[in-house]
């Protein structure tokens, strides 16, 4: 009798059933009803099937949407042809007591990772938490980001948990009061990732497509071009992002928020130039903490830049000076850094050594300032 998980029976079974069955000695029945009354529901030993690796919010397996509008879409499999009229599931920002979309899966299951997609045609974020339960009754907040801008795919992790209902509720759209989920998966992962709370401090470069990165702010003939891992085409004419000394800057958007310690940037560095920049950090694009200060110092291609870790969303990039010209030009960023301090010149300045050997020279003219201005309109109407 002691594999029966007694607490699980309610408090009738366990009187009605268990009790004059007379399989059970008292005291085990009064400490299964005593815990049964005293801890939380989601706190008991819970059963749950465990299947690595395999998304079990879907239909096959018996899950379904109980809450929120156009139910239909969520766990369809199908991210690709959404747009602003269909495609996604969605529920309104009221405020406190939002019931917000709700899965049921199709047993209890043990999960600790979550992958969704938040509507992405524009450049708009959404802000949001996420708990789960096993009977509807008792929730328990696995992840919380209230406080962060979140835009596209996001990729959540947590310990192991027992549940059937997952609910996500959205706290915060930037461009209307509707939040909007376009896919939904719950998976049981062998391992997880490094986690300060319920952020990911990330062994790898989150600054990336693939992560839901994206350039909102700076000028570039493509605008993800300092996010796309080339660092070895570009020239006078493309291959970087930039912006006019004194107005502007380049800004970053991380997926999700990340525990980040460390960032590395590739200036433009086809001659001898040399730029002052400073960078800074936020969650939420209102509040900014200083990464680092280079206003005073003459920096030249690779920059490697540490700091003590902390949550991070946006990366804002400000460049003060370049002893060229009037513009400031960014080639790569990615966070964290992926190479230690003694990154090797880049393939340009290799050859830009070997070119300032020669005497007489000539060098192109510059023409970064004819680099076409990221479009950021963003369409209102969406409901």
């Amino acid at each position: 009798m002691k594999c029966v998980r007694l607490p699980l029976m309610s408090v009738a079974d366990l009187l009605c059933v268990v009790r004059p069955a007379g399989l059970v000695k008292a005291d085990a029945l009064l400490d299964a009803i005593a815990e049964r009354t005293n801890i939380r529901l989601s706190s008991l030993p819970h059963r749950g099937q465990l299947v690595l690796d395999d998304n079990l919010a879907c239909p096959r397996l018996g899950s379904k949407v109980v809450s929120g509008e156009l139910m239909e879409y969520l766990l369809d499999g199908d991210y690709y042809s959404y747009d602003m009229e269909k495609g996604y599931t969605r529920h309104g920002i009221n405020g406190p007591g939002d019931h917000g979309i709700i899965v049921k899966l199709g047993q209890p299951s043990i999960i600790n990772h979550i992958r969704m997609l938040l509507w992405d045609r524009d450049l708009r974020s959404y802000s949001y938490y996420i708990e789960v339960s096993m009977e509807q009754k008792d929730w328990i907040r696995v992840i919380d980001y209230s406080q962060y801008s979140c835009r596209s795919w996001q990729y959540l992790y947590f310990e192991n948990r027992v549940v059937q209902y997952i609910r996500i509720v959205g706290t915060h759209n930037t461009v209307n009061k509707v939040f909007h989920l376009v896919s939904f998966e719950a998976i049981c992962k062998l391992k997880i990732p490094k986690m300060v709370n319920d952020v990911i401090c990330p062994n790898y470069n989150v600054a990336t497509l693939d992560k839901s990165a994206v350039v909102i702010e700076g000028v570039s003939r493509s605008r993800n071009t300092l996010l796309n891992g080339d660092t070895k085409r570009y020239d006078w004419d493309s291959g970087y992002t930039c912006h006019q000394l004194g107005s502007g800057a380049i800004l970053i958007q991380l997926g999700q928020p990340y525990i980040i310690s460390s960032l590395r940037l590739l200036l433009w560095d086809c001659d001898d130039r040399s730029y002052s920049y400073y960078i800074e950090s936020s969650i939420n694009v209102w509040e900014w903490e200083m990464v680092v200060d280079n206003t005073r110092e003459n920096c030249k291609s690779w920059q490697v830049i540490r700091f003590p870790p902390r949550p991070v969303v946006f990366i804002r990039i400000v460049g003060t000076h370049n002893t060229a010209n009037e513009v400031f030009h960014c080639v790569h960023f990615e966070c964290p850094s992926m190479e230690d301090v003694g990154t090797p010149a880049s393939p340009k300045q290799k050859r830009l050594k070997e070119n300032v050997e020669q005497e007489g020279q000539v060098q192109p003219t510059e023409t970064a300032t004819e680099a076409e201005e990221i479009p950021t309109e963003i369409d209102n109407s969406m409901q």
